[in-house]
């Protein structure tokens, strides 16, 4: 007799997960192209696998790959007990106690205690430190001869951040001033790299990163004592008072400080060098926001900025790692320990979310909020948290300049993406040549 098999109709039913497609390349050489040509790289895996796939590179090991709108939402609203932030990440460079190396309920206190200080009424209390500090800056900037205008809108960031943090000018923020560059520079570049064995440290460039690291922990542990020892330490509003307040460790809040310096203007001063290098090209972009800023608007201006940081994305990936035992992404199952990288370049460079990428349209955003699509900040908890901040300054820095000068405009080549390690900058600085309004 033959016993046929009658499905339950009351059972679950099963469902065929499977991997996303693998790049079939040497790990070494998919991480040449991750590191070296990553944009070109990832324009051929998205037209061969879709925008979804595997790679495997160094450091990273296999990461699964995202530039699907709806799937870089179920990543960015993932929770903590799903997805930790990315492994290797910038705790590496700045330290244990930096917000890059804290998740879960660690994690989600530190962005609880920082918040309100980039965020409200704060950001309007920042506003005379930019001008006064753009005002500085181009005070010497050359009348008709071209310039990079990148180093000028470093050191602006540079200084907004620092004032920011310590609430004051001083010695010790001019010795930071000295310090924080060349370590910003170089900390880029091995930002991600393991660091040798401590026999071979010294003379490697982890070396040099230690002799900046150890000058700048005396600096801030010196500045930590004094807001200590200060009386009105309990009115002071400058976030170095806030960490204090906390009873936090020292060298924590060095951590912790060294994060905001250096993701709160080398970022910024980036999307601003971009900016510049647009407005050249643009001359029409160029017209209607100096019209808009003598009549005293912002509209347009705000909208220029948000396309900006679409066609010029300064961060290209966001990282997370899968702490869940498995983590189900659409179709797709990814295993624990697996790197789950959102390619925000690529996002933002999808015709069906952004019709004509390639163009420069600051339009597009004029009256309407930016789609979930547009995430050059990240998203979801580990969102940046000076996303605001940031767009606030390079408003205010683009019509403190445009108030105060005439940017010329012809047709010369756009300036190619240099990647520096960690962020994306005009290759040839973003040379501009400028005259001053009479």
């Amino acid at each position: 007799m033959t016993i046929t098999a009658v499905a339950n109709p009351c059972a679950t039913p099963t469902r065929d997960w499977s991997s996303p497609p693998r790049v079939r390349a040497p790990k070494l050489v998919q991480g040449v192209e991750f590191a070296a040509c990553r944009r070109r790289a990832m324009r051929n895996w998205i037209k061969r696998h879709g925008r979804i796939f595997d790679i495997n590179v160094p450091f990273f090991g296999r990461c699964v790959v995202v530039s699907d709108p709806i799937l870089v939402r179920a990543v960015c609203t993932a929770s903590a007990e799903q997805l930790h932030n990315v492994a290797p990440n910038l705790s590496n460079w700045f330290g244990p106690g930096s917000m890059f190396g804290l998740d879960g309920s660690r994690h989600r206190a530190r962005r609880r205690l920082l918040a309100p200080a980039f965020h409200g009424q704060r950001l309007e209390s920042y506003e005379k430190v930019i001008v006064a500090e753009t005002m500085r800056e181009s005070a010497n900037w050359p009348e008709g001869e071209e310039f990079r205008i990148l180093e000028p809108m470093n050191r602006i960031t540079l200084n907004v951040i620092l004032l920011t943090i310590f609430g004051a000018d001083g010695a010790e923020l001019e010795e930071l001033r000295a310090i924080v560059p060349p370590y910003m520079r170089l900390g880029q570049l091995v930002a991600f790299v393991p660091a040798p064995p401590s026999r071979l440290r010294r003379r490697s460039p982890w070396g040099r990163l230690d002799e900046f690291r150890k000058a700048f922990d005396g600096i801030v542990c010196a500045l930590i004592a004094r807001a200590g020892a200060d009386s009105a330490l309990g009115e002071r509003t400058d976030i170095l008072a806030l960490l204090v307040r906390t009873g936090m460790a020292p060298l924590d809040i060095c951590d912790e400080l060294l994060t905001l310096i250096g993701a709160g203007h080398e970022t910024t001063a980036s999307a601003l060098g971009w900016a510049f290098e647009r407005l050249r090209r643009h001359p029409d972009v160029l017209a209607e926001l100096v019209r808009e800023v003598d009549e005293g608007g912002s509209d347009f201006r705000r909208a220029t900025v948000v396309e900006l940081l679409r066609v010029r994305t300064v961060i290209d990936v966001a990282g997370r790692r899968v702490c869940a035992p498995e983590f189900d992404l659409g179709g797709w199952r990814i295993p624990q320990d697996r790197a789950v990288l959102v390619r925000i370049a690529d996002l933002h460079e999808n015709p069906e979310i952004f019709p004509h990428p390639e163009r420069f349209d600051p339009h597009r955003f004029r009256g309407t909020r930016p789609p979930a699509a547009w995430l050059p900040f990240g998203g979801g908890a580990r969102r940046c948290i000076g996303a605001e901040f940031a767009i606030a300054e390079i408003d205010i820095v683009l019509r403190t300049v445009l108030q105060n000068f005439h940017i010329q405009t012809d047709a010369a080549a756009d300036e190619k993406s240099h990647f520096r390690g960690i962020s994306h900058t005009p290759k040839l600085g973003g040379r501009l040549v400028v005259n001053r309004r009479r």
